[in-house]
C-alpha cells in the first residue's frame, strides 16, 4: 500500500466512526421520542428491589441505545434527590448490561457467507427509513422512519470501518505493531483512553469487533480492549457528576468503581486460568471453543458475559459500595444548596434524556404550585392575625418562586430544542403559561402581605366578621387547589370539573364580600381606609383562583 492508500484508509475509518456516532444519536433520539411515555412509566417504577433497578437500567438502555444517557440521567435524578444512591447503583448495573445490545447488533450485522451480507441488508434500511421520514405525515411513522434510518446508517458506518480495517490488515507493519502489544494492562489502558476520547464504548467495541474480524487483533486483544472501554465509558458520567451535587459525584464514583471492579475481577480470572492451564487457556480460547468460526460473535458474547457477571458480583455488595463512596465524598459540599433557591427535580444533566426531563418538569411545576399556595396561606395568616412572625419565610419563598419562574422558563426553552413527541411539545407550551400563572399567585400573596403592612401603619385591623369571611375565602381556595393538583397530576377531568364549580362559588363569595363590606361601611363598623384593603384582598383572592383554574385547564390541551 502506498501513502495515498494509507491516508484513504485513515479517512475512511474516521468517516465510519462519525457516521456510526451520528447513527447512534439519531436512533437514540427517535427511540426515546417514540417510547417517551413508556420510558417515563419505566423509570417511575424504580423502587426498593435491586433486581427491579437492574431490569429498568437494562431495558432503558436497550430502548434508547445509550448507556451514557441513562447514566447521566440517573446522576440527575440522584442530584435532585428523587433517587437514592442504592437505586442509582442498580440502574447503572443494568445500563452496562443494556449497552451490550449494540455489540450484539454489530456482530449480527457482520454475519454472512457467500451471499448478501447482513451488513448490506441492514444498511439498506437507512434508505427505507429516509423515505418514510420524507413522506410520512403521522408522528409515529416519522419516529419509525428515524429509527430505521439510524439503524441502517449505523451499519453504513460499520461497513466503512470494516473496509478501513481490511485495508490496514494488508499492511504487515501495522499487523506486526498491533501483534507486539501483548500486555493486558496496556491494552485495557488503551481501551479506556480511546473510549474517553470518543466518549462512546459502543463505538470502540464495534471497532474492536471489526479489527478482530479483519485479523488485526487477536480475540484476547479485542477482549482486553473491550474491558478497557467499560472504564473509559465512565468519563461522561464523571464529567456530569463533578459539576453537580455531592450525591451526583458519589453516583459517578459508583459507576467508575463498578467498572473497575469488573475489569480487575476478570483480569484476575484470566491470570488464574492461564496459570492453571500452563498458558493453554484464556478468555479467547474459551469463547473460540464456545462460538467457533465467528470472531464477531465471540467478542460480542464476551462483552455481554463480562457485564452480566460483574453485575451479579456487585449486586450483593451495593450497600458496601455506597458506604465507600459516601466516605470518600463527604457531605460538606451539600449544605450551601439548601440555603439558596434551587430546582428540586431537574438539573441540566437531564437534558440528555428530554422525554424524562419533561416528566420532571411537571414535578417541578407541581412543587412551584405548592410553594405559591404555602405563601398564600402565610399571607392570609399575617393579614388576619397581624402577626408578622412568618415574614422572613414568606420573603424566602417569594424569592424562590421568582427564581423558579426564570429557571423553569429557561429549561423549557432548552427542552424545546430537542426532538420530542407532539404531546410533550404541547405540554411545554402549556407549561410556559402555568409557570407564569403560579408566579402571579405569589405576587398576589405578596400584595396581601402589603395590605397587612398598610393596616399596621394605620394601627388598624379587619373586623371579626371580615376575618371570618377571609377565612371562608381561604378555605374555598384551598379546596380549589386540592382539586387542581389532583387534575394536573393525574390528568383527572372530573377533578377539573369540581374545580370549576368551586371557582364559581369563589366568584359568588367575592361579590358577597363586597356587599357585606358596603353594609359595614353604612353601619360605621368599618373605615374607608380599611375597607379599601379588604376589597383589594378579595379581588386578589379571586384572581388567585383564576390562575389556579388556568393551570388546571392545561390538561385539556
Amino acid at each position: 500500500m502506498n501513502a495515498i492508500s494509507i491516508l484513504t484508509a485513515i479517512l475512511t475509518l474516521t468517516a465510519g466512526i462519525g457516521v456510526f456516532l451520528m447513527a447512534c444519536h439519531l436512533m437514540s433520539s427517535h427511540l426515546e421520542s417514540a417510547g417517551s411515555k413508556r420510558l417515563k412509566q419505566l423509570f417511575a417504577r424504580v423502587g426498593g428491589s435491586k433486581w427491579t433497578g437492574v431490569g429498568i437500567g437494562t431495558l432503558g438502555t436497550a430502548a434508547i441505545q445509550s448507556s451514557g444517557a441513562v447514566t447521566v440521567m440517573v446522576i440527575g435524578f440522584v442530584n435532585v434527590g428523587i433517587m437514592s444512591l442504592t437505586q442509582a447503583a442498580t440502574v447503572i448495573y443494568g445500563a452496562n448490561i443494556g449497552t451490550t445490545v449494540t455489540a450484539q447488533l454489530v456482530a449480527l450485522g457482520m454475519l454472512g457467507g457467500n451471499g448478501i451480507s447482513t451488513t448490506l441488508l441492514f444498511s439498506a434500511l437507512a434508505g427505507v427509513g429516509a423515505f418514510i421520514l420524507m413522506f410520512a405525515k403521522r408522528e409515529s411513522w416519522k419516529h419509525t422512519g428515524g429509527i430505521l434510518t439510524g439503524f441502517g446508517t449505523l451499519f453504513v458506518g460499520l461497513g466503512m470501518m470494516s473496509n478501513a480495517m481490511d485495508d490496514f490488515a494488508a499492511l504487515d507493519s501495522v499487523k506486526q505493531f498491533l501483534a507486539s502489544i501483548k500486555n493486558p494492562l496496556l491494552i485495557v489502558f488503551l481501551g479506556a483512553l480511546l473510549t474517553a476520547v470518543i466518549q462512546s464504548s459502543s463505538v470502540l467495541t464495534s471497532i474492536a469487533i471489526t479489527m478482530v474480524v479483519a485479523g488485526l487483533l487477536s480475540l484476547n486483544q479485542g477482549i482486553y480492549l473491550t474491558m478497557g472501554s467499560n472504564i473509559g465509558s465512565c468519563v461522561v458520567a464523571i464529567l456530569a457528576g463533578m459539576t453537580s451535587g455531592t450525591n451526583a459525584k458519589r453516583t459517578a464514583l459508583i459507576h467508575l468503581f463498578f467498572n473497575v471492579m469488573g475489569v480487575v475481577l476478570f483480569l484476575l480470572v484470566a491470570l488464574v486460568l492461564r496459570l492453571a492451564s500452563n498458558g493453554l487457556w484464556s478468555f479467547g480460547s474459551v469463547f473460540e471453543h464456545l462460538f467457533p468460526h465467528a470472531p464477531q460473535i465471540q467478542l460480542a458474547m464476551f462483552h455481554t458475559v463480562f457485564n452480566v457477571c460483574t453485575t451479579l458480583v456487585a449486586l450483593p455488595l451495593t450497600e458496601k459500595l455506597v458506604q465507600v463512596v459516601c466516605r470518600l465524598v463527604s457531605d460538606k459540599e451539600e449544605a450551601p444548596r439548601d440555603t439558596r433557591p434551587h430546582l428540586h427535580f431537574l438539573d441540566d444533566t437531564m437534558l440528555r434524556t428530554p422525554a424524562l426531563a419533561v416528566k420532571q418538569l411537571k414535578a417541578e411545576i407541581e412543587h412551584m404550585a405548592s410553594l405559591a399556595m404555602e405563601n398564600f396561606r402565610r399571607s392570609i395568616n399575617i393579614v388576619t392575625t397581624m402577626d408578622f412572625g412568618e415574614t422572613e419565610q414568606f420573603a424566602n419563598a417569594e424569592k424562590e418562586l421568582n427564581y423558579l419562574n426564570g429557571e423553569l422558563l429557561r429549561y423549557v426553552v432548552l427542552l424545546s430544542d430537542n426532538r420530542l413527541s407532539k404531546s410533550d411539545l404541547k405540554f411545554l407550551n402549556a407549561s410556559v403559561r402555568s409557570i407564569s400563572d403560579l408566579e402571579r399567585i405569589g405576587d398576589y400573596a405578596e400584595n396581601i402581605v402589603e395590605y397587612a403592612e398598610s393596616l399596621k401603619a394605620q394601627s388598624a385591623s379587619f373586623s371579626k366578621k371580615a376575618v371570618e369571611e377571609i377565612h371562608t375565602m381561604e378555605s374555598h381556595i384551598n379546596a380549589l387547589y386540592d382539586e387542581i393538583a389532583l387534575a394536573y397530576h393525574d390528568h383527572d377531568e372530573r377533578a377539573l370539573e369540581r374545580a370549576h364549580d368551586i371557582e364559581e362559588e369563589i366568584d359568588d363569595l367575592t361579590r358577597l364580600m363586597e356587599r357585606n363590606h358596603i353594609q359595614r361601611l353604612i353601619e360605621g363598623s368599618c373605615t374607608p381606609q380599611v375597607g379599601a384593603e379588604y376589597l383589594s384582598l378579595a379581588k386578589n383572592a379571586e384572581r388567585i383562583a383564576d390562575h389556579l383554574i388556568n393551570v388546571g385547564n392545561t390538561i385539556r390541551e
